[in-house]
């Protein structure tokens, strides 16, 4: 029985179109169709956010198609087979069918094929290796790819251990997808290969695994894949020291920030955090706000004055992330959100004097400036920002004459 897309703007707009008209007329109707995750969302009802499209044309072919038709191209990932099309600002990335030639477990020399079920062998899990045409017809070389995506069942195409060892990131891949489209419990074959190579993820670049797992992470609820990182020695060796899930299970049904989502499988240890943080080649901004959420403790019953105090001082950022972890560790969810609620809403002063001030009251300029406006600056974050009387409070903090 064949099966077809449905009711896909996608499939029919004016860009996607002209791809594939420039495909077809330089390889004939059946030389290109679309492939992975824009069918498998397509039939599931999820959001699509790349069209990629799999042909029988080489490269060479590819972006002399492209030409012809008028539309620009980018060689992406050619060496791989990989060109993107540019139509009406739209990319689509086109990839040549290949069969692996040799793999050493993070890279893949390839060779190209016209044959479709050969391209479909070297994917990762059945449900990806799906193509449809133009008119939306499906193709599952697998023969079980589409039930499998129906169904929600995440298994690697063909003898898993073999999948993994011509890259080790699709044991990270397989826990991505069983916490974004796996229903039910996870297919045994994968969680033992997973568990039996877990050492091979430490063979990845940094960027490949990070990258993989905040989008692990950000799924509606990863709990369930997290867990089988856990007992798999996967979370691990990715995190490089043991997980403590406790934390990071309230976490979830607080908050869908994958960030926040993964401080909260890290220690309460700025020096620690910022070294696992580095080792997974985490951008400045998220190490950083990583090291902020566990530096310092912040509870929930925190006076409004004190809140804004620490708002003041380390950020909204930082404050939020911190009342959010003390939420989940257990926290009074009313005190919580008035606290969330007061960082969201409060706009932080400006500090209301600086060196012109005390210069006019005689101060000349040195080491004291600095001195009385950090003293002022304390007394009036303690006082909970107040927005008179500003002179006297410096005359009172200046040296005597």
């Amino acid at each position: 029985m064949s099966h077809r897309l449905q009711g896909q703007d996608w499939l029919t707009a004016p860009a996607t179109r002209a791809v594939m008209a420039a495909l077809a007329t330089a390889g004939g109707a059946e030389c290109a169709r679309f492939v992975g995750g824009c069918v498998r969302n397509a039939l599931i009802g999820a959001p699509i956010d790349d069209i990629d499209i799999a042909t029988t044309l080489t490269p060479d072919a590819v972006v002399a198609a492209l030409k012809a038709a008028g539309l620009r191209s980018v060689p992406t990932g050619i060496e791989h087979g990989t060109v993107t099309a540019i139509s009406e600002r739209q990319p689509f990335e086109i990839t040549s069918l290949r069969r692996d030639v040799s793999t050493d477990g993070r890279r893949a020399t390839v060779a190209f094929t016209t044959d479709w079920a050969e391209d479909a062998g070297r994917r990762d899990f059945r449900l990806n290796a799906l193509y449809a045409d133009a008119e939306g017809v499906i193709l599952d070389p697998t023969g079980q790819g589409y039930d499998d995506a129906m169904a929600g069942r995440i298994v690697f195409v063909g003898e898993p251990e073999g999948r993994i060892r011509e890259d080790y990131l699709r044991i990270l891949r397989f826990y991505r997808f069983y916490a974004w489209y796996g229903r039910g419990a996870p297919d045994a074959a994968a969680v033992a290969a997973c568990a039996a190579l877990a050492e091979g993820v430490e063979q990845l670049s940094a960027e490949r695994v990070s990258k993989e797992l905040l989008k692990l992470l950000a799924a509606p609820d990863p709990r369930p894949a997290v867990r089988l990182m856990g007992a798999a020695g996967v979370l691990g060796r990715v995190l490089r020291q043991p997980a403590d899930l406790m934390l990071f299970e309230a976490m979830v049904d607080l908050s869908g920030d994958a960030v926040l989502r993964l401080s909260a499988l890290l220690p309460a240890d700025p020096a620690r955090v910022a070294e696992i943080a580095r080792a997974l080649r985490l951008s400045n901004a998220q190490r950083d706000r990583l090291v902020e959420a566990v530096s310092g403790e912040t509870t929930t019953r925190l006076t409004d004055a004190q809140a804004r105090a620490l708002i003041y001082r380390d950020g909204r950022q930082a404050f939020e992330d911190r009342v959010m972890r003390a939420w989940a560790a257990g926290g009074d969810p009313g005190g919580a959100r008035r606290l969330v609620s007061l960082a969201q809403d409060w706009v932080r002063p400006i500090m209301p004097v600086g060196g012109r001030d005390l210069a006019r009251l005689g101060l000349k300029p040195g080491p004291e400036t600095g001195r009385v406006l950090k003293a002022f600056e304390d007394g009036w974050i303690a006082d909970d920002f107040p927005d008179h009387g500003h002179e006297d409070r410096l005359r009172a903090l200046l040296p005597p004459a």
